[in-house]
Formats: C-alpha cells, sequence, structure tokens
C-alpha cells in the first residue's frame, strides 16, 4: 500500500492533471453560470443541473457526532472549485437511451465508445425503470462510460463527482449530520430509506430538496463517485486543500460511494457517512469472466453526474477517460 505521503502527490497530481484544467485562453465552452437543462442526444428527454459555487467546508465528521465512523475522519477544512451537479440521480429512461444507442459498439475494447452488454435479468427487480426511476445496479466503469458518451455527444464535459464535491454539494452550506438538521426523525420527509422505502428504490425527486434544490442526495440510490476507497484517506487530507481525490489504483476495489440507498438505516444516510464497494456485488453474475457493466446484487447502486465549470481541452478529457476506465 502506498504510503500517506505518495498518496498525496497522486492525489495533488490528478487534481492538477485533470480537475485544475485550463488557462483562459482555451475556456471555450464556459456558459452562464446558472441552472440549465441538457437535452439527451437521440432522444426528447432532458435533465437539469445546478451550479454548486466554488468555497470552503468541513470535509468528514466531528468527533462528537453520533454513529460516526473512523474512516469520515479526522475533519479538515478544504477548498471546492465551481460545478454544475444533476439535481436527481441519473434515471433509467436516461440511460437506456445510451443503452440502445446503434451508433456506439457493443461490448468492444477498440471504439471510443462502447455501450453496455445487454441484461441478462431485470436488475431493477420489478421496482421500476421507465418514468423517473433511477438507474441502477451498475458498475462505476458503467457510468462513467455514460459520461464519456454524453462528452462525446454533447462537446461537454460530464462526470462522477469526487467525494469531495458530492458532499459539499449535499451539506449545502450544512455542517448538522444530515443536510436538514441533526434529527434522524425527520428523514423521512427528505429521503427513501430503510423505514420508509417499502424495501425498493422510487421515483427521483419526490421527496424534499436540500438548500441548493437537489434531491435524493440521502437514500433512494447510493452514488458513486471518482474515487478510490481508502479508509484513512482524511488522515492525509490538508487543511485548506483544494479538490481532494484519491486516484485510482490497480484493483478494481474497492471504491467510493455517498448517499446511502433505500435500504439503508437512517443513521447511516449522515452528509459525512462514507460506503465502498465490494466484489459480493456481482457474485451471483453467470457470466465467465463476470460483467464489469452490470451488479446482479446492487440493486441500491445508482450515480448522478457533475460538469465541472472549467473545461478540460480534448485532450485533457482523453487522458481522464483513459485513466478511469482503463480497469
Amino acid at each position: 500500500m502506498n504510503s500517506g505521503k505518495d498518496r498525496t502527490k497522486q492525489t495533488k497530481f490528478l487534481v492538477l492533471g485533470i480537475l485544475s484544467y485550463l488557462p483562459a485562453s482555451t475556456q471555450n465552452n464556459i456558459v452562464a453560470f446558472k441552472p440549465y437543462e441538457q437535452p439527451v442526444p437521440g432522444s426528447l428527454l432532458k435533465f437539469k443541473m445546478v451550479p454548486i459555487p466554488q468555497g470552503e467546508f468541513s470535509l468528514g465528521s466531528p468527533a462528537t457526532e453520533a454513529h460516526r465512523h473512523s474512516d469520515e475522519g479526522p475533519q479538515h477544512t478544504i477548498g471546492v472549485s465551481a460545478f454544475w451537479i444533476g439535481v436527481y440521480e441519473v434515471t433509467r429512461d436516461e440511460f437506456d437511451v445510451f443503452l440502445k444507442d446503434e451508433t456506439t459498439s457493443q461490448n468492444s475494447d477498440v471504439d471510443a465508445v462502447t455501450r453496455p452488454s445487454p441484461q441478462y435479468i431485470d436488475f431493477s427487480l420489478g421496482m421500476g425503470k421507465e418514468g423517473g426511476f433511477p438507474a441502477n445496479s451498475m458498475s462505476q466503469y458503467c457510468a462513467l462510460m455514460y459520461c464519456k458518451w454524453l462528452y462525446q455527444k454533447t462537446g461537454i464535459f460530464y462526470r462522477l463527482p469526487s467525494e469531495a464535491e458530492w458532499e459539499y454539494a449535499c451539506r449545502a452550506g450544512s455542517n448538522t449530520a444530515y443536510y436538514y438538521g441533526n434529527d434522524a426523525g425527520k428523514m423521512k420527509d427528505y429521503a427513501w430509506f430503510k423505514e420508509n422505502s417499502d424495501d425498493k428504490f422510487h421515483k427521483v425527486g419526490q421527496k424534499l430538496p436540500n438548500a441548493w434544490g437537489i434531491y435524493d442526495m440521502l437514500g433512494n440510490v447510493m452514488e458513486w463517485t471518482l474515487d478510490h476507497y481508502e479508509g484513512d484517506y482524511y488522515q492525509h487530507i490538508n487543511n485548506q486543500e483544494k479538490d481532494p481525490l484519491e486516484k485510482p489504483n490497480e484493483s478494481v476495489y474497492p471504491k467510493s460511494l455517498k448517499g446511502g440507498g433505500y435500504d439503508t438505516e437512517a443513521d447511516a444516510l449522515r452528509s459525512a457517512a462514507r460506503f465502498k464497494s465490494d466484489p459480493s456485488w456481482n457474485r451471483r453474475d453467470p457470466q465467465i469472466p463476470k460483467s464489469k457493466w452490470w451488479l446482479t446484487d446492487a440493486a441500491a447502486v445508482g450515480f448522478r453526474i457533475v460538469r465541472p465549470l472549467q473545461q478540460p481541452t480534448p485532450e485533457q478529457a482523453a487522458t481522464f477517460f483513459k485513466t478511469y476506465l482503463s480497469q
């Protein structure tokens, strides 16, 4: 395992190389920093994006927070660059446009964009697909390939949020256990979770949003981030560091997720709570080798996307996708 110093260097390298992108002269697709709707190419669908201003916040949870886990600290004050984030989790309707796009190549490692192999079972398990249900049961690789497809279709660079970006957007200026306060008893108004979900995910946007107008950040489906999961990651972040990110390594597992899902207890839906992927999520996959797209036993896993305010050059975008899709 890399030392803390090595990981810090790797983190800063990736931030400087991918997240802190461009000189002003090359920022040719920056638009007004306000909410907008993005059409999904090849369909009549649109998804909403909301701007998240740059700023600082306390990443992680204080030692006094109830139900806190050791991987949530120590807390650090960090900076976050401006970005847009999806108002809702990516829906199955949106994802299926990519899944069914005949202009992409199915299961080829040589084409610029490939689309997922056909589902061999109903991964929604009857909980719902069309009409606004979240996309689910897919790997981080699959979610990132959707982002790459969007980039190539729209010319706009979308990706998954980092852990830091996700928590910053979730908290929306709050410093309490949940973005609405500290009372877990109020969770039913803001999230679908173990107590009220009837053991299934629900259509996006049915609960109350956070202060920045983002829905379902807690519960419904847990959401992929960019980060490789390290239990001691926060021990190596420095106060005032900007845009921290744990760089991927050779191992597919574990990756970091945030937000919890419809089967998660309320105390694990705190803004600082961290989750990690596990090979058991694909244990019943009958394919040999197992699918890099679908997760047979991860019905509560989904994703939402972000768009950095400062867009990368084509070369930087290519480096980004090569880095994250080479595992």
